[in-house]
């Protein structure tokens, strides 16, 4: 039997609910990035670079089965990639983004262009820039590729009418303290190189499971809002 993990054994099984209320308000989040060194890898001259968006919106305040009593909410903003024959990503949560192009002036510009493509949010004109979290490296089912990912983040002031494109097939909110509480913790067999894999991930809906990559672009984030947070017990 597959046996639960933790990045520490004597790590608590839940985050307190007061100090991830607190973490969640967006002027914490913006403060908490303002003061933080993101690990940056070093591009070699074959490296692909891309960044994604991760954006959050205030929902106001009011009662939350999990988290203080008049708590301002926060939620984040996913997508879930179309299914497309060969695509790594296919079918995939993901936050909007994708690669950055000769046009584009840094890896923020490149995660703001690339959500007004996907999804028709055009962030320098709806949202505040907020900073940047730890670059990941990607290695879709298992592949070792030579490609970086930097995760952006950005407060949202209005939510115009979206505008999906081919690559998207659906846009999904979710509650950014439930996400930090581990509430949603779930995992989900899939296959990798052949052999059915256990992974851990964030269920959103019985259709919308966050894992992979974006799930450990958003653990990344977690660890920068809240610096003592407990990842979830995750199964081997």
């Amino acid at each position: 039997m597959a046996k639960p993990t933790n990045s520490s054994s004597t790590a608590p099984e839940r985050n307190h609910p007061e100090a991830v209320a607190n973490a969640i308000q967006i002027r914490s989040v913006a403060a908490r990035l303002q003061a933080y060194r993101r690990q940056q890898f070093q591009p070699g001259p074959a490296t692909r670079q891309a960044a994604v968006s991760i954006i959050l919106r205030n929902v106001g305040t009011g009662n939350h089965a999990e988290l203080p009593k008049l708590t301002e909410h926060t939620e984040v903003l996913f997508i879930k990639r179309a299914d497309k024959p060969g695509d790594p990503w296919s079918g995939h949560m993901a936050f909007p983004g994708g690669h950055l192009e000769t046009s584009d002036a840094g890896l923020a510009a490149a995660a703001a262009r690339e959500t007004l493509e996907e999804i028709g949010l055009d962030l320098d004109a709806n949202a505040s820039y907020l900073g940047a979290v730890d670059q990941q490296r990607a290695n879709p089912k298992g592949r070792e590729l030579d490609m970086i990912i930097e995760p952006h983040v950005y407060e949202l002031h209005q939510l115009p009418p979206l505008d999906l494109n081919y690559e998207v097939a659906d846009v999904v909110w979710a509650n950014l303290g439930t996400l930090m509480l581990n509430s949603l913790h779930d995992t989900e067999v899939k296959p990798m190189m052949g052999t059915p894999t256990t992974f851990n991930g964030y269920r959103l809906s019985p259709e919308h499971f966050v894992w992979g990559l974006t799930y450990r672009m958003l653990k990344a984030f977690f660890d920068v809002v809240l610096p003592n947070w407990q990842p979830p017990q995750e199964i081997d």
